[in-house]
């Protein structure tokens, strides 16, 4: 499908005008309380969405074979920067977590910047093991080995949320990769495991997960919930107007980053939320097909990697959102207030961009790779 990109392109921009739309309704109640300016956060966002356009555009006029090039030193680099946010009077800490450092007016959240490194990191890997994927040793053992400082160094924040997406992506690279089944699942297990008995000793995410399962029994750790439950409530079909929203007014915490979407459903109503649904499947799909016709097993590796990573992320926020999932902290991708996590996701879609310009134009040989995957890019 040649007109993937260009679908791909469309979807992204409608969702990145879908954001500052409504970060300019969300936000605008807290920016004056806080700031004395409507606009505040909606100027820093625009800065942000500047510079997300020049990193996507930088990443896409690169041609994807150079990054396993730089595997190394970009893994190296987003674990220090990992690393320093863990550090006393530098890193940040924000609601009990430092997963920021202040860089002049503005802060970044090295987390999201470890997401790109691992996809380059993890599809470099799996490329270049080719059939010796296939063992323990290299399919399982160094990969794993690679994969877990990352992993643990962004669960010390700590970031629950992201360090479960990092995984469940990182682990589907893996997969499509050729790592040995059961040894892949025997570790993910060990892992939830091990990640549950963590959370279950955290008084913070445990209490989200009893307030997830028992809202009327822990009324504070569910509030969020129970008012962004309201605001999908008192938008309907339709929503009641935009700007008109009642949760932005402090009744919803985080209703311009994490719980955007129920400001959405509010104003805009169930239609517009389907609709984010929709387009976010829509980049799903296309984000697939250029996976599926990249020309080598490195460019399908991180085609995928970088659509799952999007897809994932946002699956999780709609499901926390609206009640499916518990309380984590996880923005939604293009649309939520952030820097780092707009730059990142733009960065992904200039690298899917880069390789859809080198895909597979013929059905025959997309269904040769598909044949010779054996079907496990799925």
């Amino acid at each position: 499908m040649r007109k993937t990109p260009t679908i791909l392109v469309g979807i992204v921009l409608l969702l990145l005008a879908l954001g500052i739309v409504m970060l300019a309704s969300a936000s605008s109640v807290k920016g004056n309380a806080v700031y004395k300016d409507a606009n505040y956060f909606l100027i820093r966002q625009l800065v942000w969405l500047a510079v997300a356009l020049v990193a996507g555009g930088i990443t896409a006029s690169i041609d994807y074979h150079r990054w396993p090039r730089w595997w190394i030193p970009i893994s190296v680099f987003a674990g220090l920067f990992l690393v320093l946010v863990l550090i006393p009077h530098v890193g940040v800490k924000i609601n009990g977590s430092y997963r920021w450092l202040r860089i002049g007016g503005f802060s970044a959240q090295p987390s999201e910047f470890s997401k790109f490194a691992m996809v380059i990191m993890m599809s470099t890997w799996m490329a270049k093991s080719g059939a010796r994927s296939g063992t323990f040793k290299e399919g399982i053992l160094k990969p794993g080995l690679l994969l877990g400082p990352l992993l643990g160094l962004v669960f010390l924040e700590p970031d629950f949320g992201t360090t479960i997406l990092l995984a469940v992506v990182g682990c589907s690279i893996m997969y499509a990769g050729g790592s040995p089944r059961r040894y892949l699942a025997l570790g993910m297990m060990v892992g939830l495991i091990g990640f549950a008995f963590a959370v279950m000793h955290d008084p913070v995410r445990a209490g989200r997960i009893l307030a997830f399962i028992e809202p009327e029994k822990y009324p504070a750790a569910a509030y969020h919930l129970q008012q962004s439950e309201q605001a999908f409530t008192l938008g309907g079909v339709w929503g009641v107007g935009l700007g008109e929203s009642l949760q932005k007014h402090f009744y919803l915490p985080e209703a311009h980053t994490d719980f955007i979407l129920a400001i959405i459903g509010e104003e805009l109503g169930l239609a517009a939320t389907v609709l984010v649904v929709l387009l976010f499947a829509g980049f799903l799909a296309c984000g697939t097909v250029i996976s599926f016709q990249a020309p080598d097993n490195i460019g399908r590796l991180m085609g995928l990697g970088f659509t799952l990573m999007t897809a994932i992320q946002a699956a999780i926020n709609v499901g926390v959102v609206t009640g499916c999932l518990p309380t984590k902290g996880l923005a939604l991708p293009f649309i939520s207030y952030g820097g780092s996590s707009l730059i990142v996701s733009m960065m992904g879609v200039g690298v899917l961009l880069n390789i859809a310009r080198q895909g597979v134009v013929t059905e025959e040989r997309a269904v040769n790779l598909a044949v010779r995957d054996k079907g496990r890019w799925l």
